[in-house]
Formats: structure tokens, sequence, C-alpha cells
């Protein structure tokens, strides 16, 4: 067992020459090697017949073979006793006994050696098969003619299994990203009903604190009452006693004035009928006056005073107001709070509904990727690996490692296949036939690229127009190297194929084969030219830094469209490049790249943002449109309504390079899909001209 989980057959044991073959598992990792036998003519095994069949099995020596035999015939029941007679005296062929032998030996190395692949264990059986094909010369070409197709046959199907792995991956990919949204909604609809339980408990207690205060005020009113009826039952009877004493007062009172009056009229000598007559009067009219007392009684003896009836009415009232607001603010409890136990309802059944998909995508998922077993693959570069791997997505590990096996493939091709001459070609690509592999260094790479832009934008500036990137890189080539331009050009390109993860090559790539335009590469990687310039300028005395005040304001004042969030993590990024010993901000250092143009973390900060701001806008607009299909008319209103600010000449070169048109035939576009609308878009340099909204 070699390292890295190789197994070689010992070349002791291989009697002819051996050709080295790979072997995958299902995780499309090189698993073993083993070496194919390449069949030779084994003399031993050679029958001295050649072209001859043997006639074993066979019931004798001299048995004749019948011609056109058909099965069941009647002679075949008259021979099948003395057949079964025979057959146990009747030996294999030399021949045949060789082979099988041969066979069996082979076949007991191979589990010897404890190879358990499928592959090797067919190599003895071709073997034996070559040297049947051998021995027989007159069937040689039907027996060729099959084992070709079958081996054409097996070689087709490893190549479907090669050509699925891909599709295994991206399987991979897709559950991880239905388990992260299903782990967003799960926490999602958690916090959502821990809040309403929250707010049923609260609404509970709600409920019963106005139920006690009902309580309250129905014993407050009952009491109320009974205190009214007994102050009532004293104020009658303080009443009639009080009338009562009135009554017997003015009874005093007319007696002291008949006794008075009596008095004066006998000291005076008045008639003594004269008086009869007033005493009789005085007493009937004492009568009338006592019958009317009476009346007024019984009529007004449970009568109240106004002024008290009012008070009690008032109260009473107000009572009454305040016990029917309780009843509707109970009712509207009520109700919400039977609309909160439906909605709880529906969120236990939609969360019951959640976790039984949850249990079905976490049974049916794939596990996530073991990164690890990278290094264990390609232990020479366990270093570089940590450094790139850290931080990363599973989708930018992917890019990493796609980007690590590319480079080893690519460094051990010798030629490329050449692409030919047909117009759908790109320019710096037509050739027929093969082209050498210079196999450059990613220094060697970007240092051309850089000379291709530079070269290239002083030229565009002298003509006025931008020329094809493919052609350009094509024609400069030409010049520098001659003849070997169409490989340098091949090299440049798979180079910066392969360059998942160097952002500067893999952009170079996309321009070439028109995926991305210019402008969005001039706009991507040039953002911090401008930063740069007023940095600059700032500097009156030209050391290379500025203080963290002055080197804030520069920021706002190069980007006013950048939030307070952004300027700050600009800021924290600057920070964390500078020596703790550092009270000014060398703003230089920030802008250095290395060797193979990977930027420093204060640019890629800057590239980040300027791509986060583009899909916020690609987003807004996509929202803002909703619709499948799009008219022109429909993507210049979304425009307008999302930056009022753009100017009429930029709004015409995104509209036409969103429909694939000239300004001239934008009225006779037909409608395009979003799909089809935001694919060329996203190839654009779109930007929002106005101001973003401040955090």
């Amino acid at each position: 067992m070699e390292p890295g989980g190789v197994t070689v057959l010992p070349r002791d044991r291989l009697q002819f020459p051996a050709i080295p073959i790979l072997r995958s598992d299902h995780g499309g990792e090189i698993s073993d090697v083993y070496y194919v036998v390449q069949p030779r003519i084994n003399t031993s095994l050679v029958n001295s017949a050649i072209g001859n069949l043997s006639t074993w099995p066979a019931y004798g020596a001299g048995q004749t073979i019948t011609q056109k035999h058909k099965p069941c015939a009647e002679s075949d029941l008259r021979c099948t006793r003395s057949g079964k007679e025979n057959a146990s005296t009747v030996s294999k062929p030399r021949y045949l006994e060789r082979l099988e032998s041969y066979l069996r030996r082979e076949l007991q190395s191979l589990d010897s050696a404890k190879v358990i692949s499928q592959e090797l264990r067919l190599q003895p059986y071709r073997d034996v098969f070559d040297y049947f094909m051998e021995d027989f010369k007159t069937y040689k070409p039907l027996l060729c003619a099959i084992k070709n197709e079958y081996e054409v046959t097996l070689a087709h199907q490893r190549e479907r299994i090669r050509a699925l792995e891909p599709l295994r991956t991206m399987l991979v990919s897709v559950s991880e990203r239905c388990d992260k949204k299903i782990q967003d909604i799960y926490e999602k609809e958690r916090l959502e009903v821990k809040t309403l339980k929250m707010e049923k408990h609260t609404l509970l207690k709600v409920i019963d604190t106005l139920k006690e205060e009902k309580i309250s005020l129905q014993a407050q009113v009952s009491k109320l009452q009974e205190e009214m009826e007994k102050v009532y039952l004293m104020y009658r009877n303080e009443c009639d006693a009080r009338k009562l004493l009135i009554s017997d007062i003015n009874d005093l009172k007319y007696q002291q004035e008949d006794l008075r009056f009596s008095q004066d009229h006998k000291e005076q000598g008045e008639d003594p009928v004269t008086l009869a007559v007033a005493l009789r009067v005085a007493r009937n009219d004492l009568t009338k006056t006592q019958v009317l007392l009476n009346t007024l009684k019984a009529d007004y003896g449970d009568v109240v005073p106004r002024r008290d009836f009012e008070n009690q009415e008032k109260k009473v009232a107000a009572y009454e107001e305040k016990i029917e607001r309780l009843q509707k603010d109970l009712s509207q409890l009520q109700g919400e709070h039977q609309s909160l136990l439906e909605i709880n309802q529906q969120v236990v059944q939609e969360r019951d509904s959640f976790c039984r998909e949850v249990a079905d995508l976490q049974g049916n998922r794939t596990p996530r990727p073991a990164w690890e077993k990278c290094v264990d693959i390609f232990p020479e570069v366990f270093q570089r690996w940590s450094e790139v791997s850290e931080g990363k997505s599973s989708d930018q590990l992917l890019d990493v490692l796609l980007t690590e096996l590319g480079t080893k493939i690519l460094k051990e091709k010798d030629f490329f296949p050449g692409m030919g001459m047909g117009d759908n070609v790109p320019i710096h690509l037509r050739h027929e036939g093969p082209v050498k592999n210079l196999r450059l260094s990613l220094r060697e790479v970007y240092s051309m690229i850089k000379e291709i832009w530079k070269e290239k934008f002083a030229i565009d500036q002298q003509k006025g127009r931008q020329s094809s990137l493919s052609e350009f890189m094509m024609n400069h080539l030409q010049k520098k190297f001659g003849e070997a331009s169409i490989e340098w050009s091949y090299s440049l390109h798979q180079t910066c194929r392969i360059q998942l993860i160097n952002e500067q090559m893999y952009s170079f790539y996309r321009v070439l084969m028109g995926q991305m335009d210019e402008d969005l590469y001039y706009a991507l990687f040039h953002v911090h030219s401008h930063l740069l310039k007023e940095l600059t300028t700032a500097d009156g005395s030209n050391v290379g830094s500025l203080t963290r005040e002055q080197f804030s304001l520069q920021l706002r004042k190069a980007f006013p469209s950048k939030s307070l969030d952004e300027i700050q993590e600009l800021l924290d990024t600057a920070d964390s490049q500078l020596m703790p010993e550092d009270e000014n901000i060398n703003y230089k250092s920030l802008f250095s790249e290395d060797e193979e143009g990977n930027p420093c973390n204060f640019i890629m900060t800057l590239r980040n943002q300027f791509s986060a701001e583009r899909k916020q806008y690609l987003q807004e607009l996509r929202n803002k449109l909703g619709s499948n299909l799009v008219k022109p008319e429909d993507l210049k209103a979304a425009f307008l309504s999302l930056d009022p600010d753009i100017e009429d000449k930029t709004l015409e070169r995104y509209l036409s390079r969103a429909f694939q048109v000239n300004k001239e035939q934008l009225e006779t576009t037909k409608s395009l899909s979003l799909k089809q609308l935001f694919q060329s878009l996203e190839a654009v340099n779109i930007r929002k001209a106005g101001p973003a909204a401040q955090v």
C-alpha cells in the first residue's frame, strides 16, 4: 500500500508488459493504481491443432457431429443412457485444461494480494480470451470484434460515470442551500412562536386583571345600593319625624293662641256666641288642613330631595358607562384571544409540517463535504491549503479545490488541442492542430495581463473607441513573440480560465470570452484609483501617511454615496493593516498587490462593497419589474423610478445592452423574459447615479 491510498501490484508478479490503470471510487477520488497485463501469446497454452475446435464434451472419440441437429429428437432419447455411461470416461482437452489452470493461478495470485478491484479481476479473463483468439485463427476476427465492442462499451460507461461526478457536486451544493433555508425558516418560526406565546401570556394576564376589576366594580355597586337604601330609609324616617314634630308644635301653638285669645276675650268681655262660631270655623279649617297634610304625606312621603337624586343619578350613569366600556374591552380581548388561539393553532400546524420536512430532508440530505481530506490527497500543498481555505464557504472552497486541481492538470499537459478556425471560436484561439503548453507561472501571466491592459487602454484613448480584447491580445502577442504567439495565447487563456480564486485573472478571461464588459472590469479593478488620487492630494508633504481624521474625511469626499457603515468598515480594515506602533495611516501600503495580482484586504473590501452595491441595485430593479416579460419602456421606467438622477445617455446604453440592440431599434424590440434580461445586465457596469440613503 503506497501513500495516498494507492495499491501497486508488484512488478515481479507481472509476466507481461503492464500498463498503469487508475481506479476512482464513488467520490471521484483516485484510490487505486494497478497494472493491466498486455496480452502475449503463451506458447505453452497453444494447441497443436490450430484452427480446429475440440469435440469435448462428447460421448466418445469416434462420435460424429450431425449437421442441423434438432433438439429433443428421437435419436437423443435413444442415446441418452449410453451418453451418460460414456461421459465419465471422456477427459477435457489439454488446451482447455491449460487455460483453466492459468486462469486459476492468476485469480489465486490476485486473491493473495488482497486486490478487490473488479477491473483487475477481469484482466486474467481478458488474457485467456486473447490466448483463445490467437490460437484459433479462423474465429479470431469475429472474437476480436466481440471483444472490441465490449471494451468500447466499458470505456463508454466509464466516461459516463466521470461525466456524472459534477452532478454529485451540484447536488451537495443544492443540499447545503436547502439545509440553510430550512434552518433559517425554522429559526424564524421559532422566534415568532416564542413572541406569540409571550403576547398570549400577557393578554391572559390583562384579561384576568379586567375580570377582577369587573367583580370589584360589581361588589362596589352592590354595596353602594345597600348604603343608598339605608340612607334613604333614614332620611324618610327623619322627614316623617320632622313633620310629626312640626304638627305637634303647631298644635301646641294653636292651643296657646286659643288660650291667649280666650283670655283676652274674657278680659275684653267679648260675646261667647261669637267666640264659639269663630272656634268652630277654626276647627273646620284645622280639619281641612290636617286632611291636606295627610294627603301630602301619603303622596310625597317617599320623595327624596332633587339634589340628592341628581347626584345619585349621575353616579349610576357613570358606573353604567364604565361597565359598558369594560364589557366592550372584554369582548374585544376575547375576540383577539380567539384569533390568537387560531393563529397559534395554524403556527403549530406549520411548525409540525416544517419539522416533518426537516426530518425528511435530514434523512435524504447529502452530508457536508469533509474538506480536510484535501490535505491527505495533496500533502505537498498543505500549508497553502490552510491559508486559502480559512474562513471560506463551501462554494469558495470548491473554487479553491478546482483551481488547485486545474493548476496541477495544466502543468502535466504538454499540448493543448486546437479549437479550429470557425467563426464561433474567439480570435485568439483560432488554430488547427496541437499547441505547446508553455507552463506559464502566475507571475508571468499577471505581468502579461497588466502589459496588455496598459497598451490597450492607451490605444483605445487615441482611437476614441474600444476594440475587441481578443483581437487586440492576438495582435499584441504576434508583435512580441511572432510565431510563438499562439502558444502564449493558449497558455494565457487556459491559465486564466482555471484561476477561479484570482479575481484579476478570471475577470480577464471573462472579458476575453465576452461574459463581462470592459467598463465593468475597469470599474471593478480601478475603484481605488480615485481614492488614491484624493489621498495623495490631501497629503501635502507627500510622506505617504495621513491622520485617521484626514483619512476618514477623504473617504467621505471620494465616496459620497457610501453609507456610514461602509465608511466605518473601510476605516476598520485600514486599521487592521497597521502596525501597533503606527499613529497615522500609511495609505500607500493599503493599495499594494503581490506578484500574482492578489490585492490587500483594503482593496478587497472596496471591491466587495462595489459588487454589493451593484447586486443590491440589480435586485431592486428586479423587484421593481416583477413581471416575467419586460418591454424596453418598462425597464426605462424602472430605472427612472430607482435612480431619477441617471443621465439619458447612460440610460440608453443600459437599455441597448439589456436587449442586445441599437438604441434606434429599441422602439420595435419585443419583450424579453426577466431571466434573459438580467443575464445581459449582469455583464454591464450598472451603478446608481444618485446618492445612497445614509444609515
